[in-house]
C-alpha cells in the first residue's frame, strides 16, 4: 500500500486575504482557485515554491460557522502547526523577514536542523526548517 498527504486544510477568514499573504508574501505558487457552486466556496490550494508536482499542497478553507472561525489563527492551540523545510534557511529568513513576516523565535541550531518560528497573517505558528542533513 501507498498513501500520502494530499492537501492540509488552513481555516482562513477569507480567500483573498489568505492568498495575499501565501502566495503575494510567502511567495507560494497558486496551485488552483475554483468556485465550488454547490457549497458557494472555493477550492483554494498553495504550495511552497519549488514543491514538487504532487507534493501536499495547503487548502485555504474559509471558515463558514462561528465555531470554526473561533480556529482562526490557533489550529494547533498554540503549538507549532506546519513545518516549511527550505534549503537555506539564512536565505529564507532574511528575505521573509524582509517582507515583514513575524519570527517569534529567531534560527537556532538544534540536532535536527536549523529552525526559526514565525507567525502567520493569522497567528498559527510555522517552523522554518533546514533539516540537519540538507547540511
Amino acid at each position: 500500500m501507498r498513501q500520502s498527504l494530499a492537501h492540509i486544510a488552513l481555516v482562513v477568514r477569507d480567500y483573498d486575504e489568505a492568498l495575499a499573504f501565501y502566495v503575494g508574501t510567502l511567495g507560494f505558487t497558486l496551485v488552483e482557485d475554483s468556485y465550488q457552486p454547490a457549497q458557494d466556496k472555493r477550492w483554494v490550494l498553495v504550495a511552497p515554491p519549488g514543491a514538487a508536482p504532487g507534493a501536499t499542497t495547503i487548502l485555504l478553507a474559509r471558515a463558514a460557522t462561528p465555531e470554526q472561525a473561533a480556529f482562526i489563527g490557533n489550529q494547533a492551540g498554540g503549538r507549532v502547526f506546519l513545518f516549511l523545510a527550505t534549503d537555506d534557511i539564512a536565505r529564507d529568513h532574511a528575505a521573509m523577514r524582509a517582507k515583514g513576516i513575524r519570527f517569534v523565535r529567531a534560527p537556532s541550531v538544534e540536532p535536527y536542523g536549523t529552525v526559526a518560528v514565525f507567525a502567520d497573517l493569522y497567528g498559527n505558528l510555522w517552523d522554518l526548517i533546514e533539516f540537519a542533513d540538507q547540511r
